[in-house]
């Protein structure tokens, strides 16, 4: 299997993206959110997720939601937060304030998720996918994101 090179993952549009998390297995995954590039790659998903938000699906839903993504380097996770209010999305710098929904997951299902290879319900189902608070919220998250199809 080929390597899955994510280095220069700012320059990858969200097809492209998603066709290389296809290709690619669990370990692979999993090692990319093991090491070095852990960072960058998920500072650039939540950068663009802002521009993926489909305010029309939205209607009046005012939440905050925490991706807290597991399997850091020193054993820990990352939490990312989320804001949709008044029809926007925002990523908050450092999560701040108190979630409606939490949602918890590994990543390899995580990378799964936001590039579209991988069905949330069926991971919640699993146990892969953990939601915390609104679960109704949790259900509709992937209809408020433009999410790429490989």
């Amino acid at each position: 299997m080929a390597e899955l090179d994510l280095s220069d993952f700012s320059s990858l549009d969200p097809a492209q993206f998603a066709s290389l998390v296809k290709n690619a297995s669990d370990a692979q995954l999993t090692e990319v959110l093991s090491g070095d590039l852990r960072t960058k790659v998920l500072d650039e998903i939540f950068r663009r997720m802002p521009g993926l938000f489909r305010p029309e699906r939205a209607g009046n839903t005012e939440a905050v939601i925490h991706w807290i993504i597991t399997g850091a380097p020193d054993g820990g996770s990352d939490t990312y937060e989320l804001v949709i209010a008044n029809g926007a999305c925002t990523l908050s710098e450092k999560p701040a304030n108190e979630p409606k929904l939490a949602v918890t997951v590994g990543p390899a299902d995580f990378l799964k998720v936001v590039s579209g290879n991988g069905n949330p319900v069926m991971m919640f189902m699993t146990g892969k996918l953990k939601a915390k608070g609104d679960l109704a919220l949790a259900a509709n998250i992937a209809n408020l994101f433009n999410i790429p199809k490989a």
